[in-house]
């Protein structure tokens, strides 16, 4: 790549010369800023970072706060990061990963920095330690997920209560009044704030429709398939004629594992329903309906609105839902009688 001693003996001007017409500083005579706008596109020179700055301009770098943990389900996570890395890319924008465990140090540590225009936040825990800094910094933050203290933030995530209202109807429009809900880890209800919106909202629902509702999870990561398993002869002696999984790929193979070893059949004596699934469903053993959490919708709308904010009219600080959608693929019949 050029520098800019380059783009000075091809324009024939000195270095500080370029230095000021690139950064409006002081004038120089259109002539001359003509060549050195001309040897900017011919060598493809693009000021550092730390020249931009200087210049008071964009850095073009958005830093994304994403704290790998041991607890972390890294396919997920890293399925966010990329959809941000790729919606950022199509603005020319680089990403800047943070991945301390102490979330907050590295975003401190950019927002004084002035490296980067924004911030965008994954792996939003309920009581977020990033919640206060954002209040407290000037670097415009948005949240893909949501704390339980939003106030003067800017959210976006998927509508989970809306996705388990659409996934309860789905099993009672079919006939079941006995539904069952696989979720998360256990660590998850503690550190993030959407399984346990999801399972309040399926369990009010089912009680609006009229229907009982059992929700269990999946244990412990180590645990995890003989939990699931579990859960799953559980709710199925109880009664229960249809499930929801909430839950990774993994647990989903471990409950159609469980039916098949029951002699069981999807959806003939069991109805199955996937519920914001953030993996392809398609390489299930079975044909699954699903409503899909599509990191590519969080992150698009998370990157425009971090564009927004280095506008005149930055967004409001509010909670964006994005609208579940339902894929119908035959899982779910009504129940045996």
């Amino acid at each position: 790549m050029a520098n800019i001693t380059e783009v000075a003996e091809a324009a024939g001007v000195s270095i500080s010369t370029v230095s000021y017409a690139l950064s409006g500083k002081r004038p120089v005579a259109p002539d001359t800023r003509r060549r050195i706008e001309a040897a900017v596109r011919d060598l493809g020179y693009s000021p550092n970072a730390g020249a931009r700055m200087l210049a008071g301009r964009r850095t073009q770098i958005f830093a994304l706060t994403e704290p790998l943990r041991a607890d972390s389900h890294a396919p997920t996570h890293m399925s966010f990061v990329l959809a941000t890395t790729v919606a950022a890319r199509r603005h020319d924008y680089d990403i800047l990963l943070l991945t301390d465990e102490q979330a907050s140090a590295g975003m401190s540590r950019v927002a004084s920095s002035g490296l980067v225009d924004a911030i965008l936040v994954l792996d939003v825990g309920p009581d977020d330690e990033r919640v206060p800094l954002a209040r407290s910094i000037d670097t415009p933050t948005i949240f893909i997920g949501v704390p339980d203290d939003r106030a003067g933030l800017v959210c976006v995530d998927l509508d989970f209560e809306a996705a388990a209202v659409l996934a309860v109807d789905r099993l009672v429009d079919a006939g079941h009044r006995s539904v069952g809900l696989i979720g998360q880890p256990d660590v998850a209800y503690e550190k993030s704030n959407f399984p346990p919106r999801l399972r309040r909202a399926f369990e009010a629902r089912a009680a609006e429709r009229g229907a009982r509702a059992v929700a269990r999870t999946s244990g412990d990561r180590s645990t995890s398939a003989a939990a699931t398993r579990r859960a799953v002869a559980e709710m199925l002696d109880d009664g229960v004629t249809a499930l929801a999984v909430h839950a990774a790929d993994d647990v989903h193979q471990v409950v159609f594992a469980e039916l098949a070893e029951r002699g069981l059949s999807v959806p003939d004596d069991v109805s199955v329903i996937s519920v914001a699934a953030s993996f392809d469903t398609a390489a299930l053993p079975v044909e699954v309906d699903v409503i899909p959490l599509i990191p590519e919708a969080s992150c698009d709308l998370a990157v425009e609105l971090a564009l927004q904010s280095l506008t005149d009219e930055p967004p409001e600080a509010t909670l964006h839902l994005i609208p579940p959608t339902l894929i119908v693929r035959g899982s779910i019949a009504p129940p045996r009688r």
